[in-house]
């Protein structure tokens, strides 16, 4: 049976050259989870316990692995599930220990920040960060906490 130009073409490609590319987790369906929070000092209603549906999306940036992937798509959302259904509270605030108290310690996130959609991306990329492989060099988040309110790099 011949063999069609695309598997000719295929089998001389070197992956290893193929330099850095991107994977984009989210972009058109953004991961979606279901969160609480409240800024402890602010002056207006966020101050009150209250929760969103963020909505998240994730690029890396990296080489290829022998797997021919960025990253497994499943490391990514893997990492950002562990925030869904939550309470993101700053370290500190009297609610940690409320939670803690009332046996419901384990479905606290703590920060050493105020849990705004900001800081959430900042430290879901450091997370993930730490978790995927070597060849991965950059790690970008962008946390929708409303229609209105986007936060990213």
């Amino acid at each position: 049976m011949p063999r069609s130009v695309l598997e000719e073409d295929s089998e001389n490609i070197d992956l290893s050259s193929a330099g850095e590319r991107l994977l984009h987790v989210g972009y058109d369906r953004p991961i979606r989870i279901s969160s609480g929070h409240r800024i402890q000092h602010h002056d207006g209603k966020c101050s009150r316990p209250h929760g969103h549906n963020y909505e998240i999306s994730v690029t890396v940036r990296g080489e290829l692995t022998d797997e021919g992937w960025v990253v497994d798509k499943g490391a990514v959302t893997a990492i950002v599930d562990r925030w869904d259904h939550r309470f993101l509270l700053e370290e500190g605030d009297p609610l940690v220990e409320a939670f803690e108290r009332s046996g419901d310690g384990d479905a606290v996130i703590v920060l050493e920040h105020p849990p705004t959609a900001e800081v959430m991306a900042v430290v879901l990329e450091r997370q993930l960060r730490d978790a995927l492989p070597d060849t991965v060099s950059d790690v970008s988040v962008e946390v929708a906490e409303t229609g209105e309110l986007r936060a990213g790099r």
